[in-house]
């Protein structure tokens, strides 16, 4: 059976540290902050906006300082705890099958080698390259790197955007608790009376220099970045305070 030494080096190593020709200018894109940014921004949304949903709903429904600030630190370690694991789990899936189709193109690439050199002349040239030029590019690269090539130009997968599991796990559990932490803070200086005001206004600010620095750190515009997270934040902010006002009436 294949051994997967070589599927795991290309999945592991960074661009950064692979060897590079002499004199290759290194660049680094915003590209390469996906992996982490994604799971950053989920968790540090998903703890403000559920946090501070949760406890505008629990406030509505008319309970006493402690429950609300109770049910607050709950929702915290829960969500902390769900995102790590739904993380986990959903970006291991992504791994496997990536590790998976690596594993698969080894073998073919060891059993039809010339198939193989075939088929990556033909997406060359379907981006436009010419036959005798797009051979030659293919066999370059199958002689450089043949499982790096087929990785990269068949399969889609490289190694800036490959699945890390732990990674993405730890990332949002911490950004989440550190989002939920936001509107706690919140329940603890404000009076009771003024707590719905309090808190929604403090997470919708939070939520837009949350999109803001999302926004900054990959590049894109960050008056976008920040009305799409607050928009969203407000919406269940809305809708969990009308659930609890109804439900605190009617108990």
């Amino acid at each position: 059976m294949q051994s997967r030494t070589d599927v795991n080096e290309f999945l592991i190593t960074p661009i950064a540290d692979r060897q590079m020709p002499p004199g290759y200018h290194y660049e680094i894109h915003r590209s390469h902050r996906i992996g982490w940014l994604r799971a950053a921004v989920l968790g540090a949304n998903d703890g403000i906006v559920s946090t501070a949903s949760l406890i505008v709903g629990i406030a509505a429904s008319h309970a006493a300082h402690n429950e609300i600030l109770l049910a607050g630190i709950a929702g915290l370690v829960a969500g902390a705890m769900s995102m790590a694991a739904g993380e986990y789990v959903s970006v291991s899936s992504q791994a496997d099958t990536e590790q998976a189709d690596l594993v698969r193109e080894r073998q073919e690439l060891d059993e039809n080698e010339h198939l193989e050199k075939q088929e990556l002349q033909n997406i060359y040239m379907l981006r436009g390259l010419d036959p005798l030029l797009a051979a030659q590019v293919a066999e370059q690269l199958m002689k450089h790197d043949a499982l790096g090539a087929h990785a990269r130009d068949e399969l889609g997968i490289s190694g800036a955007g490959t699945a890390r599991p732990v990674q993405a796990a730890l990332t949002s559990a911490v950004t989440f608790a550190v989002g939920a932490v936001l509107p706690l803070l919140m329940v603890l200086i404000a009076p009771v009376s003024d707590l719905i005001i309090i808190v929604s206004l403090s997470s919708l600010l939070f939520l837009a220099l949350l999109g803001s620095l999302a926004a900054h750190t990959g590049g894109s515009g960050l008056i976008k970045g920040a009305f799409r997270v607050t928009f969203w934040g407000a919406l269940a902010m809305g809708l969990t305070a009308a659930v609890g006002s109804v439900f605190g009436t009617v108990v």
